[in-house]
């Protein structure tokens, strides 16, 4: 792993001092064109939303106790929830409650059902009250009980709330509405909500609720994936839960030692092999413990079919045999190039006062200033590799280079004569001196109902 990468792993996001007195802002949409994105790349608030990924991440690896002992992070064994922790739950449950006051609609449509758009007005107009009962405590010490610098702090936390649930225009939920999620969840670190060392707690007592909650509102409103890449993104609607998912399983370490970066191969002894996610029936025995599992189970729970066919790229990522900190390591890569790289994703981050547009000072040292012309190619023309704070890594994920493909190209490189990529999985190529797992194999052996690329040993 890169050097920039570890050194982001020792950091923290800052806090706002409470004594300091801080302007609040409603956040608003910056990002309108390639330029935009480039000082995207540059801010403060791209440092900060990779900052505090990382920091949550490297939580949620298993810890070598003082007496020899592992401490895993499991979502049936949670740790000790504290008290605004839980208020955030009972937030997410009372959002959950507004499904019964706007059921589905039954008149016919084509695409995601339109009492989605009462559930967003109803989560609109109660979410002044949802703060006012949940978060005051956390409100009031940065604003003196001052009405006017409360409904500024409460208008910027709402448009990361509000904005994490999909679009009721679009009738459409994806990473870019996880990562309004997730930023609403730093804002709230800012002001001080969670203890340090609260991290964990974080992602198995709110971020598991907010996903759960939110497979519920597809479910029931069928709404569509945003921005899908198709069959060859990694997931229709979510990443955050692989990230999180694939480090509860890595090999423990010492946490608090931040001379040492988080591990980058191997899995914890009792961890269940990577290939075990195209076993449907071996899935259900993780799905309750681990978030890469669960979310492996929500797709089983609404698609049909192979899991090779509906889900190609988390097929091939099982395939790994270096374990599942080499995957955690590949999707924290994967999720600055396809998320925070990607301009339709992140065309619609509001930014205020908490997550800043103004450039960070470091950007330049990091590497991340991007040329304005590949930022504004068609997403179809071009794959913006973009890494994280420090790495020079680009899109490919570290499974999908041409060593590990053995095609020689890597697997978003990968393009037809004409620069445009072609509709064929970049790695059904058959053309490079190797084979990978997804390169056609010889027939023979190969049930005839298994496609030519699944001949692999999956646990039953």
């Amino acid at each position: 792993m890169a050097s920039g990468i570890d050194d982001r792993y020792r950091l923290a996001l800052n806090r706002l001092p409470a004594a300091v007195t801080h302007t609040f802002s409603s956040p608003s949409k910056r990002i309108h064109d390639g330029e935009d994105l480039g000082f995207f790349l540059s801010s403060a608030a791209y440092r900060d939303l990779t900052v505090w990924l990382l920091q949550l991440n490297r939580s949620m690896f298993p810890t070598k106790m003082s007496d020899g002992k592992l401490e895993t992070c499991t979502l049936t064994s949670p740790p000790t929830y504290s008290t605004n922790v839980d208020n955030l739950r009972s937030m997410l449950t009372t959002l959950a409650s507004f499904i019964e006051r706007a059921p589905p609609s039954t008149g016919p449509r084509r695409f995601g059902n339109v009492a989605f758009r009462e559930w967003c007005r109803l989560a609109e107009s109660e979410a002044d009250l949802l703060f006012q009962t949940h978060l005051a405590s956390v409100t009031q010490a940065y604003t003196s009980d001052d009405p006017e610098v409360s409904n500024a702090l409460i208008d910027e936390l709402k448009a990361y709330l509000l904005g994490s649930f999909g679009s009721a225009q679009r009738l459409d939920y994806g990473t870019g509405h996880e990562l309004s999620f997730i930023a609403f969840l730093g804002c709230a670190w800012k002001l001080g909500a969670f203890a340090d060392g609260e991290e964990r707690s974080i992602v198995t007592g709110v971020v598991q609720p907010y996903l759960e909650l939110i497979r519920k509102l597809i479910l029931t409103y069928t709404l569509e994936p945003a921005g899908s890449h198709g069959v060859w993104g990694l997931d229709d609607h979510s990443f955050a839960p692989y990230i999180f998912g694939s480090a509860q399983l890595g090999p423990a370490f010492e946490p608090d030692d931040y001379s040492k970066p988080v591990p980058t191969e191997g899995s914890l002894p009792s961890a269940p092999s990577p290939s075990t996610v195209a076993n449907k029936a071996r899935t259900l025995d993780y799905k309750d413990d681990n978030m890469y599992f669960s979310a492996i189970q929500f797709i089983y729970d609404v698609k049909k079919g192979p899991f090779w066919e509906h889900s190609p790229i988390l097929y091939d990522i099982s395939g790994l045999k270096d374990g599942w900190a080499k995957i955690n390591k590949g999707m924290l890569k994967m999720y600055a190039a396809e998320v925070l790289g990607k301009f339709p994703v992140v065309q619609h981050f509001p930014f205020g006062s908490l997550f800043r547009w103004e450039t960070d000072p470091q950007a330049a040292a990091d590497g991340r200033v991007r040329s304005v012309h590949s930022q504004q190619q068609p997403a179809a023309l071009v794959s913006k590799d973009v890494p994280l704070p420090g790495s020079s890594v680009g899109t490919a994920a570290p499974w999908a280079n041409a060593k590990a493909m053995g095609s020689g190209v890597s697997v978003p490189q990968m393009q037809n004569s004409t620069g445009v990529p072609s509709t064929r999985a970049p790695w059904a190529n058959s053309g490079g001196g190797g084979r990978s797992r997804m390169q056609a194999q010889p027939a023979s052996g190969v049930p005839a109902t298994a496609p030519p690329w699944a001949k692999r040993d999956v646990p039953r």
